[in-house]
């Protein structure tokens, strides 16, 4: 800019001091250097009468006596109109120059500003994808959800779903959330996080007495179950008895989060043998896209609705600050609380609690050391229950017969292979692979081994879109469960022949 602005005001001869070094360099500069001279023997006459005692205003005509010259002038060759005109072509050729070479620059500024801008004014939940066969699609099963919920649900209805998406609820369902982005109540959060992570059972006796629906992020990638271990971490800072011993929930391994309410909610109806309790849990709503799951809680607490808005703490009465109370029927539940003191002491006043804190920050340096200690914990007291369900003292490998009732025959996967339908299994699949997300496909293989020989409608599967988007990795993943290359799709491709063709 400064730059630009030097050439400008050479172009238009705006004065410059540059003048003065290039009127230096032309005429060798004597006038100047002479009346520079002058200027600064005048300056210590001055300052040798202040010295003593005589004051002496110097002026420019002294300083003309002094150097037996008269004031300078502008230099004749400056005045010359073939110097002004060289000078002006000169500062536009500069310029021209200068703008050329920056191009490059400027445009890539632009591009940098454009994508930006386009970041940050996309709405999360409104995006574009693709299908499998590259048809692209607007994906609005957020909002059409949240829209579902202001349109078919009472206006006194409460929300129960991660705080992530608290505020979306607020704005666009216009409904009560149990829990938003303003997270400062660890504790309210870990709550929360308990309901979600505990079995189906549990977690209904808490969630009936603050919510009326379970909403869910499902669909694969970033969803609800993906963030599950997080949520039972947070849940076991205040409520040690999620993860006992282990302050980072590493031992969350597929059985604990098989059993969970979360999971159930999210898998119901997709994975065999996963299914909700009618009683507890009726689903309500699912989105297009199989992106958002809503149920409604049967047998609600209506003691503990009405108690609610009856025992808010006012700061004042009539303030709008009004923070709620848990009911009575929480009570036990909330007896089981250990205070987690944040680094922001807003319970300072809490017990002490460094064990826990020491341990949980070593499990956070060393997360493979902390895993294998949970491993070996939960394989100590899976033995002692397989003991005990022995009697006799005899150890019954129970994870053996458990990898034996999920393992395939060859005649379960050529039946499944030539069952050729899009499902939602079939979406999730390919979701979790165009994302990369080797961690949620390994878990969703453990658990349920066949689909990794599901088929869509044109005859491809988690193979082919492996091989097609370059995922070596998930690649490898599937070879261990037995899928094979050499499947071919309803137009006779191979998955070896579409990662040739991506190559």
């Amino acid at each position: 800019g400064r730059t630009a602005a030097w050439c400008m005001e050479g172009i238009c001869g705006w004065y410059l001091d540059v003048w003065d070094v290039w009127g230096l360099l032309v005429d060798g500069g004597h006038d100047n250097v002479v009346s520079a001279a002058a200027v600064v023997e005048a300056k210590v006459v001055s300052n040798d009468s202040k010295i003593k005692g005589k004051s002496k205003k110097v002026d420019s005509d002294e300083v003309g006596e002094l150097t037996g010259d008269r004031p300078t002038s502008p230099t004749p060759i400056r005045n010359q109109w073939f110097f002004l005109l060289a000078t002006k072509f000169a500062w536009l050729y500069l310029s021209l120059f200068l703008y050329k070479e920056s191009q490059p620059y400027i445009k890539s500024f632009q591009s940098t500003c454009q994508q930006m801008a386009s970041a940050m004014s996309h709405p999360s939940i409104l995006f574009k994808a693709q299908t499998r066969d590259g048809q692209t699609i607007l994906v609005d099963d957020y909002r059409e959800a949240y829209w579902w919920i202001r349109d078919n649900t009472p206006e006194d209805s409460r929300i129960m779903a991660w705080w992530d998406y608290g505020y979306q609820i607020t704005a666009i369902a216009n409904r009560t959330t149990i829990a938003d982005g303003n997270t400062w109540n660890h504790e309210h959060i870990a709550l929360l996080g308990r309901a979600l992570t505990s079995p189906l059972k549990d977690g209904h006796r808490i969630a009936r007495h603050l919510a009326d629906y379970v909403l869910l992020w499902t669909g694969g990638g970033g969803d609800d179950v993906a963030k599950s271990p997080h949520l039972a971490r947070i849940a076991n800072s205040v409520y040690r008895n999620m993860c006992p011993g282990d302050p980072t929930c590493s031992s969350w391994s597929s059985s604990k989060m098989q059993q969970s309410l979360l999971y159930k909610l999210h898998s119901n109806g997709l994975v065999p043998g996963v299914e909700v309790d009618r009683n507890r849990f009726k689903e309500v709503y699912q989105s297009k896209h199989g992106k958002v799951r809503i149920y409604k809680i049967m047998s609600v607490s209506k003691e503990s609705k009405e108690w609610v808005p009856k025992h808010r703490l006012c700061d004042a009465p009539g303030s709008w600050f009004c923070p709620g109370q848990y009911p009575p029927g929480l009570q036990k539940v909330l007896k089981e609380k250990k205070d987690f003191r944040q680094l922001e002491d807003f319970n300072a006043k809490a017990e002490d609690d460094s064990e826990y804190q020491k341990k949980y920050f070593e499990h956070l340096s060393d997360p493979e050391k902390a895993k294998r200690r949970a491993e070996i914990r939960e394989r100590k007291e899976r033995e002692r229950a397989q003991r005990e369900r022995a009697g006799n003292g005899d150890t019954i490998d129970l994870d053996k017969k458990s990898r034996a009732k999920r393992s395939l025959t060859k005649a379960q996967i050529r039946e499944i292979n030539q069952d050729w339908q899009d499902t939602s299994i079939t979406s999730k699949l390919y979701e979790i692979i165009k994302s990369n997300d080797i961690d949620s496909l390994a878990y969703f293989l453990q658990e349920e081994p066949h689909v990794a020989h599901v088929r869509s409608k044109d005859g491809r599967g988690p193979m082919f879109w492996a091989h097609e988007m370059g995922r070596k990795s998930i690649v490898s993943l599937l070879k261990t469960h037995g899928v094979s290359e050499k499947l071919r799709d309803k137009d006779g491709i191979t998955p070896l022949e579409l990662g040739d063709d991506e190559l």
